[in-house]
């Protein structure tokens, strides 16, 4: 392919769509024929575009134009996941209260430690303040981040670095704490590992993936109100 026409290619509106897709086809390939869990479409497909975008010279701003059509299903996506909630509504009902004090309980848990470790190896307010909303959905996050003193676009790399170490490990570790209830399951997805973790639990089983997507939603809820309030006072 010579130069010319390469750049014909690279400038087509639908460059950005069609690379996003592939990217994400080979990824999916790689991580259901390898089995390693370590391996995420959603990390191994972002590396993938970022290596093309490098090699063809083109910008970020430019591609996340061409690829604007993906990011409008964003909202469709997520109203979706009611679908399995309420099919589970009377499931969530019975365990409404330990529902509840787990996901505060949790929540508060992962925010102290992180600070705590973050504290511990020497990081500033900064970094720390990027690091506390690590595990809810990447739209909270960022604008979280930046109220409370934080780095919003720090904050988007350790969001997305936590859903997919959460994804890998959380597995594994529940399988070692022999925790097998689809509820148990998915309330640990959706609180480590937010909205990747709650696509992976929905590959567990319709239970766990709306428990998953019920602690991803109360979590992020209850840190857009209360972290702002706590760490920035």
């Amino acid at each position: 392919m010579n130069a010319s026409l390469w750049q014909v290619v690279i400038g087509h509106p639908l460059f950005a769509l069609a690379l996003t897709l592939a990217a994400y086809q080979i990824a999916i390939l790689v991580y259901q024929r390898s089995g390693w869990l370590v391996l995420q479409p959603v990390m191994v497909s972002m590396l993938l575009v970022v290596g093309v975008l490098l090699l063809c010279g083109v910008e970020y701003s430019t591609y996340r134009i061409g690829a604007e059509p993906i990011a409008w299903l964003l909202g469709p996506a997520t109203v979706a996941l009611a679908v399995p909630l309420q099919h589970n509504i009377k499931r969530i009902r019975q365990l409404f209260w330990p529902i509840i004090v787990t996901v505060l309980a949790g929540g508060a848990l992962s925010v102290v430690l992180t600070l705590v470790i973050g504290w511990l190896l020497g990081a500033d307010w900064a970094v720390l303040m990027s690091l506390a909303p690590k595990s809810v959905t990447m739209p909270i996050a960022m604008p979280v981040a930046d109220q409370i003193g934080g780095i919003a676009s720090l904050a988007a790399v350790m969001v997305m670095l936590t859903g997919v170490i959460g994804t890998a490990l959380g597995p594994l570790l529940l399988r070692w704490a022999k925790v097998d209830h689809p509820a148990a399951r998915g309330l640990s997805y959706g609180m480590n590992a937010h909205a990747i973790g709650t696509a992976h639990a929905l590959q567990e089983g319709e239970e766990c993936g709306a428990f998953a997507a019920l602690a991803m939603s109360l979590l992020g809820i209850a840190t857009a109100l209360l972290m702002p309030l706590l760490l920035a006072a």
